[in-house]
């Protein structure tokens, strides 16, 4: 006999799809903003792709969006930025609602700290560190640290989609490290691109921790969720949102609601295996590409500092993953003793 229980399983999603679907309709319909709807949808088909990425992977949909906006349609990288937030704020929102729904296993001591760390670090990065970036370094910035990601998988994927379960650590530990995380990753990395605490804490938790991709994605695309709610509400009430921010969103939003779960449900058939080694290649692409795009504007000193940007995420990455390795032995040396 089944279980009654399990028909009101994704309830909670299906009903924040319809509160989505029906407030987007009605902005839509009694907002007169239908012909802008039709005039952004090239970003809309973009997005369909981001959003399967954002679900999928510990990427955001802005990782997509943002080169879109940015090195395609040439516009500023603060507006990719300030839409990186909006989108992510629907598509990882509804992706970590059916994650909870489908009860999928999340590192919760530390995703609870980091969250408290995302909610002081991520309006603090945007109120004092944002501002102080130029158009080119974010660019730049954006494109080392998923290059780094990228150069780091291809050459690990076999041993990182390999691990089971996780290397257990004390409450302690996972308290400060998922803290540590939050704030830092927010304030340096997030308010500056939109993008990126939510591969902070898969490194740690994959490089580190050795855990699982069935716990460490769902974990980063819960975290990445939260903080750009947090920061796209800091946008708004500073009244600081980019011109273009609201078109690009109001034709991609209706897409990501449903494309970012669609990424979540797909890997736990096909594996994540396939999608990683594709967002990896592309990851690497898109710094070349960015490279190509800024040459006018690329200085010695600039390009310099683009490569040695990639070169310190991977340094930092090795340290972590030694670590981990070590984590990992000890472990194994106690737990026969226990």
């Amino acid at each position: 006999m089944k279980n009654p229980a399990k028909k009101w399983t994704y309830a909670p999603f299906f009903a924040w799809l319809l509160l989505f679907y029906t407030g987007w309709i009605l902005l839509v319909v009694f907002g007169g903003h239908l012909q802008v709807v039709l005039m952004h949808w090239p970003m809309a088909a973009a997005m369909a792709a981001g959003s399967y990425v954002a679900g999928s992977t510990p990427m955001g949909g802005g990782t997509v969006g943002f080169p879109v906006l940015v090195l395609l349609m040439d516009l500023p990288a603060a507006l990719g930025r300030d839409f990186s937030f909006a989108i992510q704020a629907v598509g990882m929102t509804s992706a970590s609602i059916y994650i909870l729904c489908s009860r999928q296993e999340l590192e919760w001591p530390m995703l609870r700290a980091a969250i408290l760390g995302a909610l002081i670090g991520a309006p603090i990065g945007i109120l004092f560190i944002a501002p102080l970036a130029s158009d080119l370094f974010i660019k730049l910035l954006f494109a080392s640290m998923w290059c780094s990601f990228g150069l780091l998988h291809l050459r690990r994927m076999n041993e990182i989609t390999s691990y089971e379960g996780m290397t257990p650590h004390d409450r302690s530990f996972d308290h400060k490290v998922g803290f540590a995380v939050g704030l830092l990753g927010s304030l340096s990395v997030a308010s500056i691109t939109g993008v990126g605490v939510d591969m902070f804490i898969y490194m740690v938790l994959v490089l580190w921790c050795h855990a699982d991709l069935k716990i460490a994605i769902p974990t980063s695309v819960v975290l990445m969720a939260f903080t750009s709610i947090v920061g796209i509400t800091t946008k708004l009430l500073l009244g600081e949102l980019q011109a273009g921010t609201f078109e690009n969103w109001l034709a991609a939003a209706p897409v990501v609601a449903v494309g970012a779960p669609f990424g979540a449900l797909v890997v736990r058939k096909i594996g994540r295996r396939p999608t990683l080694i594709v967002v990896s290649l592309l990851c690497v692409v898109q710094f070349a590409w960015t490279l190509v795009h800024e040459r006018s504007l690329l200085t010695a000193w600039s390009l310099s500092a683009a490569v040695l940007g990639v070169l310190l995420f991977l340094l930092i990455f090795q340290d972590m993953y030694r670590h981990g390795y070590r984590l990992a032995r000890r472990g194994q040396k106690a737990g026969p003793k226990a």
